[in-house]
């Protein structure tokens, strides 16, 4: 083990001591496998045999799992419906270890639910055939907000760190990002918005993956020059310490104030077997090492490698300390 292994360990090790707190939009997961067995005479299409239907928390809920996972003390604060989904949804995660006591059940409002219709052969492996997804309107109940904005004041006060994990269905609103910038003052709060990033100026970080780093500054990346002169321009406009780019199979690249962008090649297997809910996976373990103290290109790493973890895991997928310590030694 050499010194630079020696100090991802250390961090590592640290993560059962951090308390952290998540916000955003909490999505049921539901993956239903089944087998083909014949062709439909109503309509060309294949008939699938229903196997299993399994839940599993996704979102931020996932990102909160994969906190739990890695041995920090999570809290979600989030909403679900007075739903089969939303109770699924809690139940799942307080079997994980995550702290569900600021998981405000909305009555009237739907959980956002994505089914995911895995089908294969009988003897051959599943795969994604179509996802159908299930939404409400974006949150307007203005009680179920400021339960939101109270958990979030008083859980942050003592945290190690925050996330926001926005997908866009509303639980964030910029009162929340106002306090946000408040909290950013003495701990790291980190990014993950899917579609409105541009909203969450003066925060700490974020992780967007190269796609959303091309929607939004409007042009292709063709170059690792490029990438690191947009990178650095998204960055500045956003006010942010670090940005943390995701490639795929490229890996990442980090650019920081005061410091050369830094390119990380991918840990792992070329063809991923399931890249469902690896931003979370990323995000969490980024997140986790900041706030025991790594600095944001000793987080960088370890987050490479949860990513090449995950992604060799079917379905919405986690990872143990035990499994990114093995892969800190032996990649």
């Amino acid at each position: 083990m050499n010194e630079f292994q020696g100090r991802l360990i250390d961090i590592i090790k640290d993560f059962p001591k951090r308390k952290i707190v998540i916000v955003g939009d909490a999505i049921a997961d539901r993956f239903l496998y089944g087998s083909i067995s014949r062709v439909s005479r109503e309509a060309p299409v294949f008939i699938l045999q229903h196997e299993q239907t399994e839940t599993v928390p996704g979102g931020a809920a996932n990102c909160a799992v994969n906190l739990a996972s890695l041995g920090a003390e999570v809290q979600l604060v989030s909403v679900v419906g007075n739903d089969e989904a939303g109770t699924e949804l809690r139940n799942k995660l307080q079997n994980a270890g995550v702290d569900t006591a600021c998981l405000t059940t909305v009555e009237g409002l739907r959980t956002t639910t994505k089914v995911r219709i895995l089908a294969g052969q009988t003897h051959s492996s599943r795969q994604q055939v179509i996802r159908i997804d299930y939404e409400d309107t974006p949150l307007t109940d203005s009680n179920a907000r400021r339960t939101i904005l109270q958990n979030l004041q008083s859980r942050a006060k003592e945290a190690n760190a925050v996330i926001v994990s926005d997908y866009n269905y509303g639980v964030v609103d910029q009162t929340a990002v106002e306090l946000l910038r408040e909290v950013s003052s003495s701990i790291p709060v980190l990014v993950d918005s899917r579609f409105r990033l541009e909203s969450f100026v003066g925060l700490t970080a974020a992780t967007p993956n190269e796609d959303e780093v091309e929607h939004l500054l409007g042009q292709s990346i063709n170059s690792s020059q490029q990438l690191e002169a947009v990178a650095s321009e998204l960055k500045e406009r956003l006010g942010y310490k670090a940005l943390l780019v995701t490639r795929g199979a490229n890996g990442m690249m980090l650019t920081e104030t005061g410091s050369a962008p830094l390119h990380i090649s991918a840990i792992g297997a070329a063809q991923p077997v399931d890249v469902t809910g690896a931003g979370d996976t990323v995000m969490a373990t980024f997140t986790l090492a900041l706030a025991s103290g790594a600095s944001f290109a000793e987080a960088a790493h370890l987050a490479n490698y949860a990513g090449g973890l995950v992604v060799m895991k079917r379905g919405t997928a986690s990872i143990t300390p035990q499994e990114l310590e093995h892969s800190v030694l032996n990649s």
